[in-house]
């Protein structure tokens, strides 16, 4: 697995990718790569390297580091802000993603123009996390072909989606402009959203995760906030 997320190869048994996406991503969606990057090593260690998460804008701000707002918070949950450049969503990113969580349906609708052959994968992060509570088949891996299954999940999370009807609860705003209270209330909610679906994730792969994911402050690290 790549460290972008992308997977290496598009073989049988490859590993699991997912693409968060969001505008400019210098505040949202690295802000969800690297505290899912921060979880996943916490939470399964050596088995994290299957399955990868990175970030991209629609309209990046390329090369740019991380919002400073954006990368408090980031450290306060857990995370690493160190080194993070962004940059642009291409068509390329998307096909090789398995799963695409964007901020906005907004943003969805953007990735979909690039890729229409990615809806079946393509969700708003928000939109996702509600999908997983009517998603319980969980099916184990078989064999060693833990990606399958967390593939198998996603097309799951896709079926279910005609049961739900969206709408702007589905947004995550963009906290650019914003003091930093408005940045820790954003990051708050994307960690809410985001660490119970990758230990879903994780489970699917046969990898147990922790009986308190999405408590950030004891699962990822003591924030000290």
């Amino acid at each position: 697995m790549r460290s972008d997320g992308s997977p290496t190869d598009t073989s049988p048994g490859r590993p699991f990718g997912i693409l968060v996406v969001c505008t400019g991503n210098i505040c949202r969606s690295p802000l969800a790569e690297r505290l899912g990057r921060a979880f996943l090593d916490e939470t399964a260690g050596a088995e994290a390297a299957d399955l990868g998460i990175g970030s991209a804008g629609t309209r990046a701000v390329v090369g740019s580091g991380m919002h400073p707002h954006s990368a408090e918070v980031l450290r306060g949950l857990g995370g690493d802000p160190a080194d993070f450049r962004a940059r642009q969503v291409t068509r390329e990113l998307l096909v090789a993603a398995d799963l695409t969580l964007t901020l906005t349906r907004a943003h969805r609708q953007e990735v979909l123009a690039l890729d229409p052959r990615g809806l079946s994968r393509t969700f708003t992060l928000l939109e996702a996390r509600d999908l997983l509570g009517s998603v319980t088949d969980d099916l184990p891996p078989s064999g060693p072909d833990a990606g399958e299954a967390q593939r198998s999940l996603v097309r799951r999370l896709h079926a279910a989606r005609s049961r739900r009807r969206g709408g702007p609860a589905d947004d995550v705003r963009d906290p650019v402009d914003g003091p930093l209270e408005v940045h820790q209330e954003v990051g708050d909610l994307i960690s809410e959203a985001l660490l119970p679906l990758l230990t879903r994730f994780l489970r699917a792969a046969g990898v147990a995760g922790p009986d308190g994911a999405g408590d950030h402050l004891t699962v990822v690290g003591d924030a000290g906030r």
